[in-house]
């Protein structure tokens, strides 16, 4: 990290001062161009550049969300769990601002974030709020639970619609990109299980472990706890 620029936003975020940092490198883009700072990124370590991200999304732009790279937005974006958001407000912030930016290839970001390493866990954070509409868009290739069903999803087994998701002939869009084109998670979602369909399988698998380990983690709290007895009445012989 030689750059001056990137010495100084450095030294501003150690500091705390995100803004600063960011001026400071939106500063670069100003006085060289912005392909001189989207080169600088590389060289900028993938803590501080999520630092700024964090703090930035499509309601309050900055110029590192509009120029990042793919490859540059993923290195930082796995390393978002280390903040412990357990809502993963900010992940869904910075997700929607960057990969749905204008002028941008949304799915050069998702494949960029799927297939590095803890990328996929990133975006099951993303979309773990959504897991029934993601479990029902899986089996029926429409996020409308009251919508027509696909007419080839109720004959196949679960083991068989995961085999078919890497056959472009059986995984068929039933929706049109423009149908789901929120800018958000559903449109995602889609780009997903139609373009990178190996990423959308490892997310959807995350997702179902975790809510089983939920399930069990439930069930053997209940099972811990005590079972509350009414107090006998006055006189009453025990039954044990």
């Amino acid at each position: 990290m030689s750059h001056p620029v990137l010495v100084k936003a450095g030294g501003l975020i150690h500091l705390g001062d995100i803004v600063g940092a960011e001026a400071a490198l939106a500063s670069l883009a100003e006085s060289d161009g912005d392909a001189a700072l989207v080169v600088a990124l590389n060289d900028f370590p993938a803590k501080d550049l999520l630092a700024v991200l964090r703090d930035f999304d499509s309601s309050r732009e900055s110029v590192v969300n509009l120029l990042v790279s793919p490859e540059q937005f993923a290195r930082a974006i796995v390393l978002e769990r280390r903040y412990g958001d357990q809502s993963h407000e900010r992940l869904h912030g910075m997700i929607n601002s960057v990969v749905f930016r204008a002028g941008s290839d949304p799915g050069e970001f998702l494949e960029a974030i799927g297939e590095l390493e803890g990328g996929c866990e990133a975006l099951a954070d993303y979309l773990c709020e959504r897991v029934e509409n993601i479990e029902h868009f899986f089996k029926t290739a429409t996020f409308d639970f009251f919508a027509d069903a696909e007419e080839s999803a109720d004959d196949m087994t679960d083991e068989e619609r995961l085999d078919g998701l890497a056959d472009p002939g059986v995984n068929r869009p039933f929706l049109t990109h423009s149908e789901v084109n929120d800018h958000d998670w559903m449109e995602l979602t889609w780009i997903l299980r139609y373009q990178y369909p190996e990423i959308f399988r490892e997310v959807l698998l995350i997702l179902r472990a975790r809510a089983r380990a939920e399930e069990l983690a439930s069930s053997d709290l209940a099972k811990s706890r005590p079972v509350d007895r009414l107090p006998a009445e006055p006189g009453e012989e025990s039954a044990l």
